[in-house]
This record gives structure tokens, sequence and C-alpha cells, in this order.
């Protein structure tokens, strides 16, 4: 990579929710190595003050469940680095609970509260701030499972699913301020949050994505021109815009 690539995003403010570790965390390395000022947001307050002071980045606490802490976060950003260019909304868990005898409630209304909830208020958070910069972009983490049939974690899979159609709805919608709206949709990757579905993903002999291949495609994601879309990340196939069938119309 030669010096001009690696200052690519020299002078932007990226947000970055999920941002301790897993794939927040490698996003934010290759864009702090690309010249971006780097606020990140996690409740893993030890390993995000770290990752932050290595990266000469900043560090909040933010429950993404809760709209205030986003509004502070990207508060934060603009006092800390003067505005905000990137809302990259990542944080997740997954739910491991089906629907039925053995239904979770606790479970499912946390992944649900953090998987789409903190999509939802961390682009109410972001967009005034991204107004002001006259436009930017905001990435929301979905997943393949939103985009087909998760049957070993159906609550994972709809929040997911619920995360996709939220930006295929807005994507349209702020195009004329130059925001752009978009969802990384990987597959398995090797973070802690398939630390319960490995083991069944590797009987399966599903391949795990490694994080770096949903970098590239996060860094496609904000080099592309689109909104309102899916960028699917499977192992061994370039990423790109999933491309949906248009439903059919009334007779």
């Amino acid at each position: 990579m030669d010096a001009t690539s690696r200052q690519s995003h020299a002078g932007k403010v990226a947000w970055i929710t999920g941002g301790a570790n897993g794939i927040g965390a490698a996003v934010a390395r290759r864009l702090a190595e690309e010249g971006a000022h780097v606020l990140l947001a996690d409740i893993d307050a030890e390993r995000g003050t770290a990752l932050a002071e290595e990266l000469d980045g900043a560090f909040v606490r933010c429950d993404v469940r809760e709209p205030a802490d986003n509004e502070a976060a990207v508060a934060a950003a603009v006092e800390r680095f003067g505005g905000l260019d990137i809302a990259f909304l990542n944080a997740g868990v997954s739910a491991r609970t089906g629907i039925g005898g053995d239904f979770d409630i606790e479970a499912y209304r946390r992944a649900m509260a953090i998987n789409f909830d903190g999509v939802v208020y961390g682009v109410v958070a972001a967009l005034p701030a991204l107004r002001a910069r006259g436009g930017g972009d905001i990435i929301a983490t979905a997943s393949m499972a939103g985009l087909v049939a998760t049957p070993f974690d159906p609550i994972y899979g709809a929040n997911k699913a619920a995360v996709i159609g939220l930006v295929r709805g807005l994507g349209p919608n702020h195009l004329s301020e130059n925001i752009r709206i978009n969802a990384l949709c990987p597959s398995f990757a090797d973070t802690a949050i398939i630390a319960d579905t490995r083991e069944d993903l590797e009987k399966a002999g599903f391949p795990i994505l490694e994080v770096s291949d949903v970098v590239e495609a996060f860094m496609a994601i904000l080099a592309s021109d689109g909104a309102g879309e899916a960028w699917f990340v499977v192992k061994g196939r370039p990423s790109e815009p999933f491309r949906f069938r248009r439903a059919p119309g009334p007779r």
C-alpha cells in the first residue's frame, strides 16, 4: 500500500459502535491507518480505551440501546475532532434463542435492542452531524443471516433482516443531502460473536470469514456511490450489493 492510499481518508472523522473488538476494532485500525480520526464507542471500556490510545483516537462508553448514549458519542466526536463523516453502526450480539418452549424473552429483548434499536438510534444521532459536514456515510452491520434463513438463531436473523429493511428504506431518502446509508452483510466471521455457534458451523463445514475480508468490504462500500444497498461478504467471492428481486405488484 503506497503513501497516497494509506491517507485516502485523511482528516475524516469516524464513529464506530462496537469499536473495542472484532470487526469494529479492525475497521478502526484500517481507517486510522488511512489518516482518519476514530471515536470508538463500546461497553468494553478497558479494550476500547487501550485501542483508542493505540490509534490516537478517543473512546466513550456507549450502550447503543440508549438514545442518549448514541447522542453523547456523536457529540464527543464533534467536540474532539470537529465533526463527523462516517458512522459505522456495528455493535451486535447473537440471540441463540428459539421461539417455542425454550424461548428466552430476555435474550430476545437484548438482541433486538442492540442489533436493531441500536442502529435506529445511531442513525438518528448521526444525521445532524453528517448534515453539518455537508454529507457522509452511515454503514450498519447486518449479516448474511438477514438475507437467508437462519434456523439455528432465528431471532438474530430477524433483527439483521430488519436492519437491511431499514437501510433499504432510508437510503434513497438522504441522497439529496449527500448522505449515503448502506448495510454490511458478512457471513460468519472469526470474532467473539460466533463463540456459541462456532462448533455448529464447523460441523456443518461452513467456511468462517477472516475479519480482514469484512474490512475490505467495508472500505469498498465507502468507495462506492450507492445507497440503500446490502453488501454481502462471503468466502471466496468479491463483495458487492445483493440484487433483490422486485416483488410482484398488483394486477
